[in-house]
């Protein structure tokens, strides 16, 4: 196990490249990009860096130079021998070959296409524009350069023994965490955590920790390189930025109603078993679920990403019922600025209601809060989407309005279509 306070005090970055192979990503972004490989090889769309927290000025903490060697290192990543293999060869969600010998040969022989940079009031504008089954695989990569870079500035002047002390204490903070998890029967949960990680070494001890603290009821992790690397389940299904990119690209206004039960459709025919997970919150959960048609009501489960958590789920069940569908019988995921307190509220209150599982993110790979001066490694919210698909834009709703994006006639037009009315507004946390 490595000791990340002399990692860290070393300072020698070369060792420790931030993102270190093109499979330090997670597994629904490889699986999307199978699927916009195959269907939507000329889609021409550009992703953009968003940092929600403005009063984190990243300019101004981060070396511009430093940045870009970061970047610049991923662009000269390919795939090695061993992970081809493992993606070629290895068993996920119980099917075999996942990756399609079309998809591989390609990825094999593929590097990330360039960036855009440059400095705005005091924060980065970093985008990445080209065939979408290339610009996508920046996602990832880029948000963990930039939050692994943000925690490096804080911690460049602490001497050693301070960096001892501070890990520890964290270490010490995620362990309590997760000896209260593990008090709760029946748990399934994974970490989610790759995109606003504290650092790669940091993701990975935390994913040491769950398995030795968890065992079975730690189910896997959405890293491919951390699967790999520590024989474990990589997790993942799909995420917004296939229907917000599908909306884009429809013609009309009911195309647009349509497009993401289209994305469905074409996933249905890839996938079967858990991989049939709906993620419905981009344009509103209810009316996603109202307008839906009744083969996806079979689908294995719901993932809930915004909005109350609580509700999300009484939404789902009461769908399921309605549907004629055994809720008892379905898959409940609860992915939204999790951590230990939430997540115990709604294991006890859904728990023999429906199949329940946690993808942990920023708060299991990322909390330092109240371990530095002034806060300064606290997580903050950051996103990469992408915001414009041939030319035009894209965008999100979501059942939280303060996660919403896009151009605001685009936004009103979209509310209209979808028929999404009076939105609660909850703050965002990461």
């Amino acid at each position: 196990m490595s000791d990340i306070a002399t990692r860290v005090w070393n300072h020698k970055w070369k060792i420790d490249p931030i993102v270190r192979s093109l499979i330090d990503n997670d597994f629904y972004k490889l699986l999307m990009c199978q699927s916009i490989f195959r269907n939507r090889p000329d889609a021409h769309v550009t992703f953009s860096l968003i940092n929600r927290s403005k009063n984190i000025r990243l300019a101004e903490l981060i070396d511009e130079g430093e940045l870009r060697e970061q970047l610049d290192h991923i662009k000269s990543l390919s795939l090695t021998r061993g992970e081809s293999t493992f993606l070629r060869g290895n068993t996920f969600y119980g099917k075999r070959q996942m990756f399609r010998s079309d998809f591989m040969e390609w990825f094999e022989n593929m590097r990330l296409p360039d960036y855009h940079l440059e400095k705005r009031d005091g924060q980065y504008e970093l985008t990445f524009e080209g065939k979408w089954h290339e610009v996508m695989l920046w996602e990832i990569p880029a948000l963990a350069v930039l939050m692994e870079l943000r925690g490096r500035a804080v911690l460049h002047d602490m001497r050693k023994f301070e960096l001892q002390v501070l890990y520890a204490r964290a270490m010490t903070k995620l362990w309590e965490k997760i000896g209260k998890l593990n008090e709760l029967p029946n748990l399934r949960i994974a970490d989610f955590g790759t995109r606003r990680r504290h650092s790669y070494l940091w993701q990975d001890w935390c994913v040491q920790a769950m398995v030795e603290g968890l065992g079975d009821k730690f189910v896997g992790t959405s890293n491919c390189l951390i699967a790999m690397k520590r024989d474990l389940e990589a997790i993942g299904t799909n995420a917004h930025e296939l229907p917000m990119v599908f909306s884009a690209l429809a013609e009309n206004d009911d195309d647009l109603l349509q497009a993401p039960y289209k994305v469905l459709a074409d996933w249905h025919e890839e996938h079967e078993g858990n991989l049939r997970v709906i993620l419905p919150d981009t344009y509103g959960t209810k009316g996603f679920l109202d307008r839906a048609p009744d083969w996806l009501a079979g689908w294995t489960g719901i993932r809930i990403d915004s909005g109350d958590p609580a509700g999300g789920a009484e939404t789902a069940i009461q769908w399921w019922k309605d549907r004629g569908e055994d809720p008892t019988k379905k898959l409940i995921i609860f992915s939204d600025g999790l951590d230990t307190d939430k997540i115990v509220e709604l294991h006890n209150q859904f728990a023999g209601r429906a199949r329940i599982s946690f993808g942990w993110g920023t708060l299991l790979t990322n909390d330092f809060r109240g371990l530095t001066p002034d806060d300064g490694l606290s997580p903050f919210s950051m996103v990469c989407k992408a915001v414009k698909a041939n030319g035009k834009p894209t965008v999100k709703l979501s059942d939280n309005p303060n996660k919403a994006m896009g151009p605001a006639e685009e936004i009103e037009r979209y509310k209209r279509v979808f028929g999404v009315g009076q939105q609660e507004k909850m703050d965002v946390i990461v």
